[in-house]
């Protein structure tokens, strides 16, 4: 009996120990390489910056450790096994759900501060506690003090009314109230000034010790 593979639910992912990126090649199209046997172990609740310029290959390597990609030689391993096979995309689905991703431009919809934190949840099924916890980690509580509606806060059509600080730490917080256990930082911190950026990496480390950090920046 066949099993209609779009009604199986995606099984929580366990991470426990490492991600490893085992002799790793990435090759365009064009036969340029941009990795030739690239080894790199990520351990949990490591907290690691790639930084560079534009073209470098930061994010091609983000998108081969969220497993969006698949390297043309090597393997991508999360605590030990390999997490892409062909057969069965159970496993790398299941992985990419672990993974919070915060990219540099954030989607602000024309709803509320909670609406836009707690993204694509239930208003029923909203954790206000949770909510005012990732909005101080990520220092956007701002919005809330002395506006007399609090999270019912409207930000203007397409966020009009925020700046692009504001937006990143919206997203932050974001990617923090899912509470996954990876959480990646692509360019998300890009509009921060570099005292609030390092007050909210410091937050949160000291928040999330467990929590394995991976953030892309230009400086």
């Amino acid at each position: 009996k066949e099993t209609n593979k779009e009604q199986i639910k995606i099984k929580p992912f366990k991470f426990k120990k490492n991600i490893r990126l085992s002799n790793i090649d990435f090759q365009f199209k064009n036969n340029i390489y941009i990795f030739r046997d690239l080894n790199l172990e990520i351990k949990k609740g490591e907290k690691v910056g790639f930084f560079g310029k534009t073209g470098g290959g930061k994010s091609t390597l983000i998108d081969i450790i969220v497993g969006l990609i698949n390297p043309t030689k090597g393997d991508l391993l999360v605590d030990d096994k390999k997490v892409f096979n062909k057969e069965n995309l159970s496993k790398i689905k299941s992985w990419r759900s672990a993974i919070a991703h915060v990219p540099q431009n954030i989607f602000i919809s024309d709803k509320s501060l909670v609406e836009n934190i707690a993204f694509g949840v239930p208003k029923k099924d909203i954790n206000f506690e949770l909510l005012k916890k990732v909005s101080k980690e990520a220092e956007i509580d701002e919005l809330i003090i002395g506006d007399p509606e609090d999270f019912k806060y409207k930000f203007g059509e397409r966020g009009q009314r925020l700046s692009g600080g504001q937006r990143q730490r919206i997203g932050i917080a974001r990617g923090l109230y899912k509470q996954s256990n990876i959480l990646i930082l692509d360019e998300s911190t890009s509009a921060l000034d570099n005292k609030t950026e390092k007050r909210v990496m410091k937050n949160i480390s000291e928040a999330y010790p467990e929590l394995t950090l991976i953030m892309i920046a230009h400086r």
